[in-house]
């Protein structure tokens, strides 16, 4: 049996192929679905299914057009109720892939109809594809479907896990849910890992009751991004196929063309690139891991948008990233500002500072913003900063900021403060943003400039 692992970082998840003496199956796959076709291809395997563990909240599924593209029955938990046809997969109903069977368990409280698939070779159980049930380390959460359902969903997880822990201790575990994925009760842990393993470390099949399991999983659950309100209905009703397209090159006249339309302009160049000179009202969302994870959490839902790329990075990568979760309209790209500069048109920037010179020259009187989650707080925070986190600062930005004063924006990479900067500064306030150490990285320094050598 090869199990290949498909990342995606951005995402915080993990999709599947398993391979055994020729039949495949493909587990929880994303929307660009070349990358899983690639690996198809490479392996040389009859794909006989393709897996889905639950409705996502967190993307947009590729599950539908791939398996159309690749003439594979398309699986889903039977309770999905979505509006186009699947095979249902039934608790304990075996699904015959040839060589091996697969073995659905009901598995709710991450969602209700939720399904995690044992792989059975020989009679035996060798792995389980578990979603969002048991992690690596955690559980996922249960309140991604509002905190009215997340009592009963949160009390059916705690035996979905428990059902999982009687698997045999050798069966490999393979979560969706990871590390980064908004969809953890608690930091979960790496891809891979076992039964026997989980059972000796994991601390949510350490609880005794339901309750205690309840009380532990919804306290203090971190904030999740807005855009998830749509990931439910869109796999519901079924997205349509994503189709790459080539998005054209603009010119600067282009660019304020759209911006006078009300376009919205990401800023996708390096934090400190834009803090040196940006257009005005842009958003300075730094291409990477979290790049989609803030354009869906900050702005409208599939906003009309132009990219600001600098030569060289990968405006596929941003257009992927982006469909992955429902946006697609992409107007085009300018690459840089040097255009843009050439032809005399308005810039704005802001400066950066190290953890150092804010000790330096950080006064008493000076205002900082936290917009680090309130779960990174607990790791302590400045004396007499303003804790507010990003989406609630672009929600409503606090009234105790001076804007005749300049505000020290910082969080754990300076990502974050790039982007409340660009806001603030286009709202009248002067933002200095912490950069090249986090806002941690500031406490731990001047802990220790207190403490006595």
């Amino acid at each position: 049996m090869d199990v290949r692992v498909l990342n995606t970082p951005g995402l915080g998840d993990k999709s599947y192929v398993l391979a055994h003496d020729g039949i495949g199956i493909i587990v929880d796959p994303q929307r660009d679905i070349e990358r899983f076709r690639a690996v198809i291809e490479e392996l040389d395997i009859d794909a006989r299914y393709v897996l889905e563990t639950h409705l996502h909240n967190d993307y947009v599924s590729g599950g539908r057009h791939l398996a159309a593209v690749i003439g594979a029955d398309l699986v889903l938990p039977a309770g999905s109720g979505t509006k186009f046809a699947y095979v249902p997969a039934f608790h304990t109903e075996d699904l015959d892939a040839g060589p091996f069977q697969l073995r659905p368990l009901h598995t709710p409280g991450h969602t209700p109809e939720h399904v995690s698939y044992v792989v059975i070779i020989d009679d035996s159980p060798v792995a389980v594809f578990s979603g969002g049930s048991l992690l690596v380390g955690s559980a996922g959460r249960s309140d991604l479907l509002g905190t009215d359902r997340a009592i009963s969903l949160v009390r059916l997880q705690y035996q979905s896990v428990m059902r999982l822990a009687e698997l045999p201790g050798q069966v490999d575990l393979y979560p969706t849910h990871g590390a980064g994925s908004f969809c953890t009760a608690s930091e979960a842990g790496g891809t891979k890992s076992t039964i026997g393993d989980e059972l000796k470390t994991n601390p949510v099949l350490h609880y005794t009751d339901a309750e205690d399991f309840a009380a532990g999983q919804l306290a203090g659950l971190p904030p999740y991004p807005s855009y998830y309100a749509h990931m439910g209905p869109m796999n519901l009703a079924g997205a349509e196929p994503y189709v790459p397209t080539p998005i054209p090159e603009m010119s600067p006249a282009q660019v304020q063309a759209a911006i006078e339309e009300g376009v919205v302009v990401v800023d996708a160049r390096y934090k400190t690139t834009f803090a040196e000179a940006h257009i005005p009202g842009s958003w300075g969302m730094e291409l990477g891991s979290d790049f989609a994870t803030w354009i869906g959490w900050l702005l409208p839902f599939d906003a009309p948008m132009v990219l600001i790329l600098e030569e060289g990075e990968s405006l596929d990568e941003a257009r992927d990233a982006l469909a992955r979760i429902g946006f697609e309209r992409i107007r085009g790209v300018m690459w840089g500002l040097d255009a843009w500069a050439k032809e005399g048109r308005e810039t704005a920037n802001h400066p950066t500072m190290t953890a150092r010179q804010y000790l330096e020259e950080r006064g008493d009187s000076r205002q900082t913003v936290d917009v680090r989650a309130p779960t990174e707080w607990v790791d302590g925070t400045l004396d007499g900063s303003v804790l507010c986190h990003l989406p609630d600062l672009i929600e409503s930005i606090p009234e105790e900021l001076d804007p005749e004063q300049p505000v020290y924006v910082g969080c754990t990479t300076g990502h974050r403060a790039s982007i409340a900067a660009g806001f603030l500064g286009e709202r009248g306030f002067r933002p200095v943003v912490l950069t090249g150490a986090s806002l941690l990285g500031v406490i731990m320094l001047k802990a220790q400039e207190a403490s006595p050598v």
